[in-house]
């Protein structure tokens, strides 16, 4: 049931899928970063399986807060809110969804992609 897709910044494991939420482990390569986004829909929730992650948020205020997670701790990434991943160094994030799976609204990439 598990599906790997690759990226370029490491590579996500689909390990859960369904109409409700969807499961994702995310691995992350030192020193790279997924785009600065947001989701219109997707509701997601993360916690650090390994390694560290740098994280910024968007606080209720709109300000972007940067943020250093060890293993073990985790964050909510609410709707509409700016976020982007940075692993500080190899890191692996467990991640629950709600199953929007291609909502991205990409602001920034260090990869030239654009929105799908």
């Amino acid at each position: 049931m598990a599906r790997r897709v690759e990226k370029p910044w490491g590579y996500e494991e689909i390990w859960a899928e369904t109409e409700r939420y969807v499961g994702k482990i995310l691995f992350i390569k030192q020193g790279c970063r997924l785009s600065l986004q947001l989701h219109r829909k997707k509701d997601e929730s993360i916690r650090v399986a390994s390694g560290r992650l740098r994280l910024e948020l968007e606080d209720a205020s709109g300000e972007l807060r940067t943020e250093e997670l060890e293993p073990g701790e985790s964050r909510r990434i609410s709707v509409g809110r700016r976020h982007r991943f940075e692993a500080i160094i190899d890191t692996e994030l467990i991640e629950v969804s709600t199953p929007e799976l291609d909502d991205v609204v990409r602001l920034e990439d260090d990869y030239g992609r654009q929105d799908p």
